[in-house]
């Protein structure tokens, strides 16, 4: 069965590219916007193996979702995919939950790596 991945970016571009390159290894794809269009979609998808998330983003942003998530649910994954890259943040995201850091422009192939490794982890 294939793993869900949430997308949660309110770039359209950066959500294709990110879910072309899960979907060529193999992987769903669910995308979002925004952290409260990314919390809708979770509610809609139980489904749902790991979230790869953007930092900034209107209505709702980055670590704002992984800390919603975390006080739901501490086991789901959660992949930060930013342009950002203090340590600041970095600390912060992890402190909510977020168990990855990926500065954009990814490499996909180390994106799906990163997602591959964590979705693992819960089979």
């Amino acid at each position: 069965m294939a793993r869900t991945i949430l997308v949660v970016d309110d770039s359209r571009t950066v959500r294709q590219q990110v879910s072309s390159a899960l979907q060529d290894a193999g992987f769903e794809v669910i995308e979002a916007a925004d952290g409260v269009e990314g919390l809708d979609q979770l509610n809609a998808h139980s489904e749902v193996a790991a979230i790869i998330c953007d930092i900034n983003m209107p209505r709702m942003n980055g670590l704002e979702l992984v800390e919603s998530i975390k006080a739901r649910t501490a086991t789901l994954p959660v992949v930060m995919l930013t342009t950002e890259g203090q340590s600041e943040l970095i600390q912060r995201a992890k402190a909510a939950g977020a168990r990855g850091w990926i500065v954009k422009p990814f490499k996909p192939d180390l994106l799906v790596s990163a997602v591959r490794k964590l979705t693992a982890a819960q089979a």
